[in-house]
């Protein structure tokens, strides 16, 4: 067997065996790139896998804080805005004990009402003199008992007033209430006097003329709007006039006295300038604060 296959039978089987061993480890060496690779893709892979997640987390993070802030933003819009509530003159006034009113308090009144309208010449000219000035209610009195002190001699007044059209006395207060509480206090002083109303509510301006020119009256209480209207009108004159008295001292439910309301406190100082300060400075007419 030796002789058929030739001296050289070695040869051919070495080549067969190192061509069998070749195609062996021929596999092996292709294997390793193929692994390299995979290798190298699931890496990136698991990189891209790592990025990915890691920029979801962050988006997360962010919806989250954005989800925060819209809450808080939204709780904030909710609440009301805390403003600071403005002092009114009711509060200040009841953290005040009344004082009585007194001349010095009118100059005032004059001074601011007058200062940004009048020049200082126009000012000197309405300017009250002392004289003028009645005894100021100290807070003691009621209206029959402070009419009687500063209008001692009424009864013989009364008896000689017969100008129809006009008032001796004239007291100005703030409401028809008001009115009507006031002229139910002249019971003891007014006597044979007639009282009339002086107040827009239910009465008109024309009834009030009407009445005025029917007969005399002698003592006149209203709010300054309608006596003003009737000065304007012709329906009253200030020709028997001798006494203004103002409900100066009394206040409201809102503690506000009637020079503390603006729109009273207009029509009472355009109500002065209509011949009564004129009165006051020429010694006809006295003031009194009530």
């Amino acid at each position: 067997m030796g002789d058929d296959l030739g001296d050289e039978w070695w040869k051919h089987t070495g080549s067969s065996d190192v061509s069998d061993e070749g195609e062996e480890e021929k596999p092996d060496e292709e294997d390793k790139p193929k692994k390299k690779v995979s290798e190298e893709q699931t890496s990136k892979k698991r990189k891209s896998q790592a990025v990915k997640s890691g920029k979801a987390k962050k988006k997360k993070e962010c919806f989250v804080a954005q989800e925060k802030e819209d809450a808080v933003k939204d709780e904030a819009s909710e609440k009301p805005k805390r403003r600071r509530k403005k002092k009114t003159i009711t509060d200040v006034l009841a953290a005040s004990e009344p004082k009585p009113g007194c001349a010095a308090d009118v100059q005032t009144l004059f001074l601011q009402h007058y200062s940004g309208t009048h020049s200082v010449i126009e000012r000197e000219e309405l300017q009250l003199p002392d004289s003028c000035f009645l005894p100021c209610n100290d807070l003691t009195h009621t209206l029959s008992s402070y009419l009687k002190e500063i209008c001692p001699k009424w009864a013989k007044i009364q008896k000689s007033h017969t100008v129809k059209k006009s008032v001796v006395i004239l007291i100005v207060c703030s409401s028809a209430l008001r009115t009507i509480d006031l002229i139910k206090q002249l019971t003891t002083f007014k006597g044979e006097a007639k009282v009339l109303k002086l107040f827009a509510k239910h009465i008109k301006v024309e009834e009030h003329v009407k009445l005025l020119e029917k007969g005399v009256m002698h003592i006149g209480v209203g709010t300054p709007g309608r006596i003003k209207a009737l000065l304007e009108k012709d329906g009253l004159t200030l020709q028997a006039l001798r006494y203004l008295v103002l409900d100066w001292n009394w206040r409201d439910q809102k503690l506000r006295r009637m020079v503390d309301i603006p729109e009273l406190k207009g029509d009472m100082m355009k109500l002065l300038e209509m011949g009564i300060i004129k009165g006051c400075r020429d010694g006809t007419v006295k003031l009194g604060l009530f």
